[in-house]
């Protein structure tokens, strides 16, 4: 039941995103974390169908992920968000999240796709009126609609690129907790790509670190937050203190 990438590598022209990255990750909250153009979106994209790699494999669960075509891989179970919002302003929150499992087998009729959409919508702690607009809705709850459309259904791989970004500390816990409960009661493995470490730390037993394209660190989370070369990729600093300090860049 686990992620396994073997090699993975990207080349844009005379750049290369992601550059040999061999990580493999376990049921649970798995981090992801790394300055910015570090690859960590590049990788999203290549695990979502969006960018093929020049070598390297990724077997989900077994299978071959990357000799699926993009739309299966989303009927399989990969699930994702965006570091922009994907949701459709004009459609409500219910229609938002139900959309997601229009052409995923098992779904059901369109009064069984709303029933998951709304349970999705209380996983997170939705707290408007689901038929409400999302264009007339607050970052906070934009933000919840794009994880439920992640983990409605019946997911298998969930990955969340920067959820939190934008948001207040109070706002960021409550995502937190909601994060932290996905793998036990959907079952999904949770991949989380963020830069706020308290987050990250909150959610992940273990976290892999890249920078320029490379694995540079992986491990349980609170060793990896305080290995020297994460503490340079970040600071550039030798003697830097990372804890406190990632956070907030």
């Amino acid at each position: 039941m686990s992620v396994v990438i073997d090699g993975l590598t990207v080349r844009f022209g005379g750049v290369t995103p992601l550059d040999g990255v061999t990580v493999t990750f376990e049921p649970g909250t798995n981090g992801i974390i790394g300055p910015n153009g570090a690859g960590k979106t590049t990788f999203f994209n290549v695990l979502s169908g969006f960018v093929n790699p020049a070598s390297g494999s990724v077997h989900a669960f077994g299978d071959d992920l990357l000799g699926m075509a993009h739309y299966r891989r989303a009927r399989w179970g990969l699930r994702r968000t965006f570091q922009t919002e994907q949701a459709i302003e004009e459609l409500s929150a219910a229609q938002n999240v139900a959309m997601v499992l229009e052409n995923t087998p098992g779904s059901g009729s369109a009064g069984s796709r709303r029933e998951a959409a709304l349970d999705a919508l209380e996983f997170v702690g939705v707290d408007v009126n689901p038929d409400e607009p999302v264009g007339t809705m607050g970052a906070r709850e934009r933000r919840l609609i794009e994880v439920a459309r992640a983990v409605v259904g019946t997911p298998r791989v969930v990955m969340l690129d920067e959820p939190a970004a934008g948001l207040p500390d109070e706002e960021t816990e409550h995502l937190g907790r909601v994060i932290q409960r996905i793998p036990d009661e959907t079952g999904a493995l949770v991949i989380l790509v963020e830069h706020d470490m308290t987050l990250v730390s909150a959610c992940c037993a273990v976290t892999s670190v890249l920078d320029f394209g490379k694995l540079i660190a992986t491990g349980p989370t609170d060793e990896v937050l305080r290995n020297e070369h994460v503490i340079k990729a970040y600071l550039g600093a030798e003697d830097a203190e990372l804890e406190g300090v990632i956070g907030n860049e």
